[in-house]
């Protein structure tokens, strides 16, 4: 069993990867750290995790943990899974891993000085609904893809809320926008080119509340928008010339609606629907990223996926602040 330490308390630990974690079948929580012990060790109780530390460094100091688990502000993701490296304990990392793609290049020189495994914790990438998109553009089901147009919206005016914080890595594009270009990029194998992009900024809290994207990706074009002051919207769908795709819950299945995939024929005459009942995204995530650190078979976001992720979304920013075609 590959044991996990939970670095702080953050409430996506808490409510969904710890639970999920605890319910896999080849890892396990036994510590949980917090600046605060007592939040520790109530949140260790919770889950009957044997070891409750106060502090981030004693934890990766000890030797009852192999691994560590980050959803710590986005800001902060970084120099924490350099520290926990540094400590010989492999990374699993709440995106976005980091607010500017050349700061993944240092935990790539980490991850390979220290020989562990550092991984961006995109939970899409495992759920069954993805890998079932993966596998209908890969037989060709829509014909030759010309299009996906996507949609990320949630609404959320709450000052002391990390999303707002530009400190803290707040913004549409950190917190959201990353999972449009992720899927995509999963899906399809292929990678963007040039983007053009409109982005607008919250006069009070300065962070990012909204993107316009278009992208070229070669073959086929992409479109989306996120937005953290709209109404809530999640969709993807991807458009060939025999047919198109459409991902009904794309980014929180389990929260959302209904896991489904519907893919409907040219003609409007034939359509499926391919429903997944409980996928266990999260559980997927650390089964696979236990996987892959014992060197068994595994297929998990590398770093230097995570890398090309980070300079689409770098990108996107470059592009907002003019008008015409920036290279990714």
């Amino acid at each position: 069993m590959l044991r996990f330490g939970i670095l702080s308390t953050a409430r996506i630990g808490r409510e969904l990867v710890v639970p999920a974690i605890q319910d896999a079948e080849n890892c396990v929580v036994t510590a949980v750290a917090s600046r605060d012990i007592a939040k520790a060790r109530a949140m260790a109780d919770r889950f009957g995790a044997p070891h409750a530390f106060g502090s981030y460094e004693e934890m990766l100091a000890s030797d009852v943990i192999d691994a560590v688990y980050i959803p710590l502000p986005t800001s902060q993701h970084v120099a924490w899974s350099l520290k926990a490296a540094e400590a010989g304990k492999h990374v699993l990392c709440e995106k976005p891993i980091s607010l500017k793609a050349a700061e993944i290049e240092k935990l790539i020189a980490a991850r390979d000085r220290h020989k562990v495994l550092i991984a961006e914790a995109f939970m899409v990438t495992y759920a069954p609904v993805w890998l079932k998109v993966r596998e209908l553009l890969k037989d060709k089901a829509i014909g030759e893809l010309k299009h996906v147009q996507g949609a990320f919206t949630y609404f959320n005016r709450d000052a002391s809320n990390m999303r707002n914080i530009p400190e803290l890595g707040g913004g549409a594009l950190p917190d959201i926008g990353v999972y449009p270009t992720i899927t995509t990029r999963f899906v399809t194998g292929a990678e963007p080119e040039r983007v053009q992009a409109v982005t607008r900024r919250d006069p009070e809290f300065g962070t990012d509340i909204y993107s316009s994207v278009k992208a070229d990706f070669g073959s086929f074009e992409m479109t989306f928008y996120v937005a953290t002051q709209m109404a809530g919207r999640q969709v993807m769908v991807f458009h060939g010339t025999e047919g198109y795709i459409e991902v009904k819950s794309p980014f929180n299945a389990d929260r959302w609606g209904a896991e489904e995939v519907e893919l409907t024929s040219q003609k409007h005459d034939v359509s499926q629907i391919f429903r997944f009942q409980d996928s266990r995204q999260y559980r997927r995530q650390a089964e696979a990223f236990a996987r892959a650190v014992k060197g068994e078979p595994a297929e998990v976001v590398t770093l230097e996926n995570s890398l090309l992720n980070q300079r689409f979304i770098d990108a996107i920013y470059r592009a907002s602040d003019h008008d015409g075609w920036e290279k990714v």
